[in-house]
C-alpha cells in the first residue's frame, strides 16, 4: 500500500485543489440549493406533493445518472489530454460526448411508460401516484439540456476552467428559480399543475445553460487550439474508447441511484408520513453533500491531468488532501444535524400544514442522527472514488457499488418492510451501505493499481488507426 504524502507538501495540496474546486461546490451549491427551494415551494402545495417528489427523482435519477455521468466523463480525457499536452484531441472527444447526449437525450421519454407502471405497482396512495406520474413526464423534457451542459462543461472542467463551469450552471439555476415561482408557487392549488410545473422549470433553466454552454464552446478561440471547429466529425475509434470507460462510470451512478430509488419506494410502502420525513431529510441532506462532490471533481481533474503528466505521486497527494478536507467539512454537517435539526427544517415547517407537520415532525431529528453518522464516512468514499475515477479505474468503482447497494441497503431495506421492523431500521441498513463503500474506496485508492493506468490513448495507437479522423 502506498503512504500518505509527507505533511510539508500537503498544505500547497490543500491550497491548490481549493483553488479549482471553489466554483464546483459553488455550482454544485447552486443546483442543489435550487432543489432546497423546489422543494420548500412543492411543501406549501400538499403533503402528497412533498411525498410524490423523492420517488420520482428516483427514478428519474437512475437512467439520468447512467447518461449524464457517462457524458460527464469526457472531463477526465479532457485532463489526461491537457496532461500530456495534446490540446488537438480535447475538441474531438468533447463532440463524441455531444454526440452521444444528443441521441441519448431524445430517446429518453420512452421509459415514460415504463417508470408509469413501476409507480403503478407500488402501495403509494393513489393521489401520491398521479403526481408522481406527472412530475416523471415533465421532468423528462430537462434530459436533453442536462446532457449537453453536461458534455460542454466536460470541455470547461478538465481544463481546470472551473470558472466558467460555474456561469454555465448558474445562469441555469438562476432561471429555474425565477420560474419556479410561477410554475409552481402561483399553482399551489393545483398539486397537477404545481408538479408538472416544477418539472419544465428544470427543462427551460437547463435550456439557458446548454445556449451558454455552446456559445462558449464555439468562440473563435477554442475552435483551432483545441479543435472546437474542425473535430466535430465522429470518430469511431475514440467514441468507443470514451464509452468504454465512461460508460462504467455511468453505471456507478445509475445502480446507486436504483438503489436509492428502491428505497424510496421501500420507505413510501410504509407510510405516506414516512416517505415525506425521508424526502425532507434527504433534501437538507443534499445541502451538504454536494458541494463535497464539487470538491470530488476538482479532485477528478487534478488526477487526470497529472496522471496525463505521468505523475502518480501527485495524484496521490492530492486525493488524499481532499479525503482530509471533505472529511473535516462533513465533521462539522454531522455536528449541526445532531444539534441544529428542527433549524433546518424550518423553511418545510413554515410551509406545511400543521396536520401533515405533526405526523412528519418528530421523525426527522432521528434520521438526520443516521445522516450525520453516515456523513463522517461519506467525506472519504466521494473524494476516493473520484481519485479512482480520475485515474480511469471506473470499472472497479461500478463493481464495487454493485456488489454492496443491494446486499447492503436495498435488501435489507425490503425486509425492514416486510417484517415490520421500521424505518429507523432502514436507516440503519442505509448508514452501513456508506461506510462499507467508504472502506472499499480507501482501500483500493491506497493499494495503488490506479498509479498506472490512463484512460487516454498513445500517439503511436492514433497513427496505426484507419479509424480515427483527428489527429
Amino acid at each position: 500500500m502506498t503512504s500518505p504524502p509527507p505533511p510539508a507538501n500537503f498544505g500547497q495540496a490543500c491550497r491548490d485543489l481549493l483553488k479549482l474546486s471553489l466554483p464546483f461546490v459553488l455550482s454544485s451549491s447552486f443546483s442543489t440549493l435550487q432543489i432546497f427551494i423546489d422543494r420548500v415551494f412543492i411543501s406549501a402545495v400538499n403533503a402528497d406533493a412533498v411525498a410524490a417528489t423523492m420517488p420520482t427523482v428516483g427514478c428519474f435519477w437512475a437512467p439520468m445518472a447512467l447518461l449524464q455521468f457517462t457524458v460527464l466523463y469526457a472531463t477526465v480525457f479532457v485532463a489526461q489530454y491537457s496532461g500530456a499536452k495534446r490540446p488537438e484531441r480535447i475538441g474531438p472527444v468533447v463532440w463524441q460526448a455531444l454526440y452521444f447526449a444528443v441521441g441519448a437525450g431524445v430517446l429518453f421519454p420512452v421509459l415514460i411508460p415504463l417508470v408509469d407502471a413501476i409507480i403503478a405497482s407500488t402501495n403509494h396512495e393513489p393521489d401520491v401516484k398521479r403526481l408522481e406520474s406527472i412530475y416523471f413526464r415533465s421532468l423528462s423534457f430537462a434530459v436533453l439540456p442536462m446532457l449537453i451542459v453536461a458534455g460542454v462543461n466536460a470541455f470547461f472542467a478538465g481544463r481546470q476552467k472551473s470558472w466558467t463551469v460555474l456561469l454555465i450552471n448558474g445562469v441555469g439555476a438562476a432561471s429555474n428559480a425565477l420560474l419556479a415561482i410561477p410554475f409552481i408557487l402561483w399553482n399551489a392549488e393545483d398539486p397537477e399543475a404545481a408538479m408538472f410545473g416544477a418539472g419544465c422549470a428544470a427543462a427551460l433553466g437547463s435550456w439557458v445553460s446548454a445556449i451558454v454552454g455552446l456559445y462558449l464552446f464555439l468562440q473563435p478561440r477554442y475552435r483551432e487550439e483545441f479543435g472546437t471547429g474542425t473535430g466535430w466529425r465522429f470518430d469511431r475509434v475514440l467514441f468507443r474508447r470514451l464509452m468504454n470507460f465512461g460508460i462504467p462510470n455511468g453505471t456507478q451512478f445509475a445502480v446507486e441511484a436504483a438503489a436509492f430509488t428502491a428505497f424510496i419506494f421501500i420507505i413510501g410502502n410504509m407510510g405516506k408520513a414516512q416517505l415525506a420525513a425521508t424526502t425532507l431529510t434527504f433534501t437538507v441532506n443534499m445541502l451538504t453533500f454536494l458541494p463535497v462532490m464539487g470538491l470530488g471533481q476538482g479532485v477528478e481533474v487534478l488526477v487526470g491531468k497529472r496522471q496525463g503528466e505521468n505523475r502518480p505521486d501527485l495524484s496521490a497527494r492530492t486525493t488524499h488532501a481532499g479525503a482530509l478536507l471533505a472529511s473535516a467539512y462533513m465533521f462539522l454537517v454531522a455536528i449541526s444535524f445532531c444539534v441544529l435539526p428542527y433549524t433546518m427544517m424550518a423553511p418545510f415547517q413554515a410551509e406545511m400544514k400543521p396536520e401533515d407537520w405533526a405526523a412528519v415532525g418528530p421523525m426527522i431529528p432521528i434520521l438526520l442522527r443516521f445522516v450525520a453518522v453516515y456523513s463522517l464516512a461519506d467525506g472519504a468514499n466521494i473524494i476516493y472514488a473520484f481519485g479512482l475515477r480520475g485515474a480511469g479505474d471506473t470499472r472497479f468503482v461500478s463493481l464495487l457499488t454493485i456488489g454492496l447497494s443491494w446486499p447492503l441497503w436495498v435488501l435489507p431495506t425490503y425486509f425492514c418492510y416486510e417484517f415490520g421492523w421500521g424505518i429507523y431500521a432502514a436507516w440503519g441498513f442505509a448508514t452501513l451501505y456508506v461506510v462499507s463503500l467508504a472502506i472499499g474506496f480507501a482501500l483500493r485508492f491506497l493499494g495503488g493499481r490506479w498509479r498506472t493506468m490512463k484512460v487516454i490513448e498513445s500517439v503511436a495507437e492514433i497513427e496505426n488507426s484507419g479509424d480515427a479522423v483527428t489527429k
